[in-house]
């Protein structure tokens, strides 16, 4: 999709979310007035009861009469039941648009810490992930994802981890633009399940599928079959005309027969046991896309993968559901007995393999469909909540990064400041030098977050963005480890020299390098960063270099034309330094290390 191109689809997600919202406020509201009503009229019934039951006893009624406000008191009990969960489902209603509108919030980020922080996916040796702020709190994947599965939020952030092809980006440019006005879709599938936030063990339960199923036999479950219509017949006559010769005859072959297939009933059963955790919320998000018909060739493609032959997956996800429900219902007390009688546990064990041994090795398929689609519906999320970004203008042939007003995603849009970048063959490197707290390296994870959100499929927070498919390398967050019994020194150089390897890859490097060798002398600093700088650039690498040694400025004449010189300015006024945040050319000339060292109080 071209960067220039207006959103297919525009409209005001702040007041859609707050009309939905006080949609779903009212509907808590009026659940609770009908579960208040039907809790008064399950105690007057109550009352009649015990008055019926009285009065029975008196021998003034029938005992019959107590019939009716049993019936009826039961029937309250289901309805009542049923409210409380169309309650409890408006209530996490309430909590989704509240958590949407705080992804809104212009001021601050009142969503961080509320969502998916993909804190299981951080990787400090990643070149990257952590200097960009993918994963924790108030990280782009905690403002992305709404994934309800693990494969879900496993495809999103490999998609935030690394570049792909530009005919794939498009695919999911289209996927997400397709998907952005289905907030219904969103809202549905953000509700389903007991909680807002579940896992799904799928990794296990594709495993489990492609196995070989070993308890199939037709044999033994004939043999079951017959032994449980002569055993339940036999136990009945016992209770009833006492035949104890018949039942004890019956429950032996039953032991022997257990005996026999304990093994195998066993292993079927542990196999399938923890994979099939939330079964049941597999089978409402497989439903829920099933309803769905789309346009887009990525879309269809997915769609088409969720057919099969007969039922639809989440019907034949639901059976087996339902077969492990049952086995979880053996194990009942009361339900115990007539399942040894019964083989039950036998029958469902050659149920599942059954299930196995023909749908086992689509459950990948499945899977692997479900995880792509609630990666692009997280995309499309974010999509929708800023109609304004558009999708970026992926380029083959050119290695370039043009943006036009260029935003961080991560800072509430009041406090957003807005800057220009420009890079290709011809301006290989800006070198930024400015004052503390100036904004150069924000600018910084500026540049490469949308990068990632570019080459992830999403749209981007820029007016325009025209880019080729990069390798990302940054050395922002840079921090000693004790563990590790590394300095910050040697972790910087073990980054750059991983930075550095980008180069030999196929995709042009874009680096991102903030301080760089701050953690030795001035002497080396400027010779050790001046000679990795310009290694990376004589190698055809694009990047960002920020410095407070205004010795490394000096690049710009060394490199021909090929490096330009920026700043960023501030001003001390009353005791208080003031920023802008915007890029301006040349090198900076002022520092303010002393007055704001002054300003906090500190004799200098």
């Amino acid at each position: 999709m071209n960067s220039e191109t207006p959103p297919a689809f525009i409209t005001d997600p702040l007041a859609e979310y707050t009309n939905r919202l006080a949609a779903r406020r009212a509907r808590v509201a009026a659940e609770e007035a009908r579960s208040q009503t039907l809790w008064k009229w399950r105690r007057i019934v109550f009352v009649i009861g015990l008055a019926t039951l009285a009065i029975g006893f008196a021998g003034w009624l029938s005992a019959w009469w107590l019939a009716l406000p049993v019936v009826v008191f039961i029937a309250l009990m289901v309805k009542h039941q049923q409210m409380r969960e169309a309650k409890a489902e408006a209530e996490r209603a309430v909590q989704f648009y509240e958590y949407c509108l705080s992804r809104l919030d212009e001021q601050q980020l009142s969503w961080a810490g509320r969502g998916n922080l993909g804190a299981r996916f951080a990787n400090p040796q990643h070149p990257y992930a952590e200097d960009l702020d993918l994963f924790g709190q108030g990280s782009l994947f905690e403002l992305l994802c709404t994934a309800r599965t693990r494969a879900g939020e496993e495809r999103l952030a490999g998609w935030l981890l690394a570049p792909t092809s530009i005919p794939e980006i498009n695919q999911r440019q289209q996927a997400v633009d397709e998907l952005r006005a289905k907030l219904d879709l969103r809202e549905d599938l953000a509700l389903l399940g007991e909680e807002m936030r579940t896992g799904i063990h799928h990794t296990e339960l594709a495993a489990w599928g492609n196995g070989t199923p070993t308890f199939t036999s037709r044999g033994i479950q004939l043999c079951a079959l017959l032994l449980s219509l002569f055993a339940l017949p036999a136990v009945a006559l016992w209770f009833v005309y006492g035949w104890g010769q018949l039942a004890f005859a019956a429950l032996l072959l039953l032991t022997l027969f257990l005996l026999r297939v304990r093994a195998d009933v066993a292993h079927a059963i542990s196999a399938v046991e923890r994979p099939s955790r939330d079964l049941k919320l597999l089978v409402q998000l497989l439903a829920r896309f099933e309803q769905e018909r789309f346009v887009s060739p990525r879309l269809k493609q997915l769609r088409a993968e969720l057919e099969a032959e007969g039922l639809s997956p989440s019907q034949q996800i639901a059976r087996l559901h339902r077969l492990c429900e049952r086995l979880d219902w053996t194990r009942n007390q009361l339900v115990a007995p007539l399942a040894f009688v019964l083989l039950i546990p036998v029958h469902i064990a050659l149920g599942i393999e059954r299930w196995r041994a023909r749908y086992g090795r689509q459950i990948a398929r499945w899977l692997d469909a479900l995880a792509e689609l609630e990666a692009l519906n997280s995309l499309a999320g974010y999509a929708y909540e800023h109609p304004d970004d558009p999708f970026p203008e992926l380029v083959e042939g050119v290695c370039c990064y043009e943006g036009t007003q260029l935003g961080h995603p991560l800072i509430p849009a009041a406090r957003c400041v807005r800057n220009d970048v420009r890079l290709d063959a011809q301006n290989q490197l800006l070198i930024i030098s400015g004052s503390n707290m100036s904004g150069k390296s924000t600018l910084m994870r500026t540049v490469g977050v949308n990068v990632v959100l570019a080459l992830a499929g999403a749209p981007v927070r820029a007016k325009r963005l025209r880019l080729a498919r990069l390798n990302v390398g940054a050395s922002i967050h840079i921090l000693d480890s004790l563990q590790a019994g590394a300095s910050r020194f040697y972790a910087e150089i073990t980054r750059l020299r991983q930075i550095v390897e980008l180069t030999r890859h196929e995709l042009p490097l874009l680096f991102l390098l903030d301080e760089i060798l701050s953690g030795t002398n001035s002497h080396d600093r400027a010779i050790g960063a001046s000679a990795v700088v310009k290694g990376l650039v004589a190698r055809g690498a694009l990047g960002l270099v920020t410095t407070h040694d205004l010795a490394l400025t000096r690049m710009e004449a060394d490199l021909n034309g090929r490096a330009r010189n920026v700043h960023f300015q501030d001003e001390l006024k009353d005791g208080q330094m003031y920023f802008d945040y915007h890029m301006h050319a040349g090198v900076v000339e002022r520092s303010n290390a002393l007055e704001l060292m002054r300003a906090i109080g500190l004799e200098v």
